[in-house]
């Protein structure tokens, strides 16, 4: 039976890392070997990540990340090493075998997950079937109430949790252990409680599973039924867990995502909202499961569309979780409405007063630019007929345009707000361009060049080589540098020595476990191939070090000869030393080695 290791393996081959990559960063060619785009790991602009087609590697010259496929599904899916070799698989097409696990920790991994998985699932099942009870009466009629049909229901698995305690825990107590139902979200206990005193979290609630994109169940939100002091919050979410992080995850993004590549997706703020605009037809429709986006919602969001319509509650907390979330999304470069429905309704309320019909006509005819929202945000907050009115909604204004990339998008939407905030344009404009550079200050720059010759970078790629024609200089460069040593005292020594320690067998040298500078060396070596590696590139890469030994040994040679002739007082030798050294010190610093 194959291992992890041995699965990885052969799903790497098969793999193409620009075409999993493809599905979470927008990567455009950037040479023979090359794709690049904004990476997802950290804010920028400038489009440092880079994927690098043959060596099938990736890696970021701004936060200095980098791996191979396995390593960019796992940091970015936030999951297990086997799960990632699982989910590459399944992306390429390729049919997996049972496999066994490279090591007990690994396995032990992969077993907890699974089993927590396994537990919402079931927990999921029960709260269906309790919704089916006589004794959920009241919340079968709650939701009717809320016009959501059999369908509806079915459709989003939506449940009920009992007001016992110990339904849950005692259907799940047999098969898992106290500390794993402990860590699931599931179960509260009180502090200093011994063993065995959990009970469930969740308690007359309606219960609104939340799944990942591929709609396994992860968690849940609870919505109370109770109207006493004691019922708890309206809204009872599952803590962070393992397998669940609030800001990693769009609900109802399963089921809206196939229509959100067609169209664009409707943004809402809580389940409820989601569900009532779903069952009335728009299957685009996500919430972000609270009031605030955040970077990761933002960036799983843009695999999909860079179209949105945010459509957030038009009261105080539902505005400023607008702009918050316009920033973000203005960061990643989206298209970008907003849709305000009339003061008291929520989409939910809208579609069940006003109906599907009246929702489709705000969205289309009601939704405003970006920007425009924002003047009109603006206006209202401060009186713009006076002079620290319109400084007051220029300062308001001016953090989303920091976020504007595009010059002549800044130049238009100086001109649009000069005019209607009655201010000159040109004053307006140069706000603007402080502002663009202020964002530009800010952003994240590639990290600098190694300061490596030509000839070092021509023998890492050769000591790096993974291509089978490249292998016999890959073959060639090992032996240099074993016999020669020509790798002392360069920058890159240790990196090459690593290298030659590693030999032919090793298949993936980026795999190697180096230290961060020598891996970010490596990396910004290979990611950067301005010509073809030959093997008369390589003679002449070694060439060039063997003169720079012969160099190196001549001026140890002068060192000493420079020291004797002083101890002989020759003045006339220690000044044709001295000359032929500064010579040495010139085609050293000139870079003719």
């Amino acid at each position: 039976m194959p291992t992890s290791t041995d699965l990885k393996d052969m799903v790497k081959q098969q793999a193409d890392i620009v075409r999993v990559v493809g599905e979470y960063v927008t990567l455009k060619k950037s040479g023979a070997q090359n794709y690049t785009g904004v990476c997802p790991f950290h804010q920028e602009k400038t489009g440092s990540f880079s994927v690098h087609v043959t060596r099938q590697f990736y890696h970021c010259f701004g936060c200095g990340v980098s791996g191979d496929v396995f390593s960019f599904v796992q940091k970015y899916e936030n999951i297990s090493f086997p799960e990632a070799i699982k989910v590459v698989a399944e992306k390429c097409g390729i049919k997996l075998p049972k496999f066994e696990y490279s090591s007990p920790e690994e396995a032990q991994q992969a077993r907890h997950r699974g089993q927590l998985m396994e537990m919402h699932e079931r927990a999921c099942a029960f709260f269906e079937e309790q919704l089916r009870r006589p004794e959920a009466a009241h919340a079968r009629q709650y939701l009717t109430n809320r016009g959501l049909g059999e369908e509806t229901v079915r459709e989003f698995r939506i449940g009920f949790a009992p007001d016992s305690g110990f339904l849950l825990r005692d259907k799940l107590k047999s098969d898992y252990s106290e500390p794993l139902l402990r860590e699931s979200g599931l179960f509260s206990a009180k502090e200093g409680a011994e063993a065995g005193n959990i009970y469930s979290k969740f308690r007359n609630r309606i219960m609104f599973p939340i799944a990942q994109e591929n709609g396994r169940v992860i968690a849940f939100t609870g919505r109370t039924l109770a109207t006493d002091e004691k019922a708890g919050p309206k809204y009872l979410n599952s803590p962070e867990t393992p397998i669940y992080s609030k800001g990693r995850v769009l609900f109802n993004l399963d089921k809206a995502k196939e229509t959100i590549r067609k169209e664009f997706a409707i943004i809402v703020e809580g389940q409820m909202d989601c569900i009532s605009v779903y069952a009335a037809g728009f299957h685009n429709v996500i919430a972000s499961s609270g009031t605030a986006f955040s970077e990761a919602q933002v960036r799983l969001l843009s695999r999909f569309t860079k179209n949105v319509v945010v459509n957030f509650d038009p009261d105080t907390a539902g505005a400023t979780a607008t702009d918050r979330s316009l920033g973000m999304l203005l960061e990643e470069e989206f298209h970008i409405k907003v849709l305000r429905l009339e003061a008291g309704f929520d989409p939910d309320l809208f579609i069940r007063t006003h109906g599907a019909a009246a929702y489709k006509k705000a969205v289309i005819e009601q939704s405003r630019d970006y920007f425009d929202y924002l003047l009109d945000r603006a206006m209202a907050m401060f009186p713009v007929r006076t002079p620290e009115g319109k400084k007051n909604a220029i300062n308001y204004l001016l953090p989303h345009v920091h976020r504007v990339s595009n010059r002549v998008e800044r130049d238009t939407l100086a001109s649009d707000l000069a005019q209607k905030l009655g201010i000159d344009s040109s004053v307006l404009r140069q706000e603007f361009r402080t502002a663009a550079t202020n964002r530009s200050a800010g952003a994240v720059r590639p990290g600098a060049e190694p300061l490596v010759t030509s000839s070092e970078k021509v023998l890492i790629r050769a000591a790096s080589a993974t291509s089978l024609e490249e292998r016999e200089m890959r073959s060639t460069v090992l032996r240099a540098l074993a016999e020669e040593r020509l790798h002392e005292g360069l920058n890159s020594e240790t990196l090459l020595q690593h290298l030659l320690e590693a030999g032919e067998e090793v298949d993936d040298p980026m795999s190697l476990p180096l230290e961060e500078p020598e891996r970010k060396l490596l990396a910004s070596v290979v990611m950067k191939e301005d010509e073809t590696l030959t093997p008369e590139l390589l003679q002449g890469a070694l060439e060039g070090l063997r003169h720079r030994v012969q160099i190196y040994r001549r001026e140890r040679e002068i060192k000493s000869g420079i020291v004797e002739a002083e101890k002989r007082n020759d003045v006339t030798a220690l000044l044709k030393l001295k000359q032929e050294k500064l010579e040495l010190d010139r085609k050293l610093a000139s870079g003719l080695n």
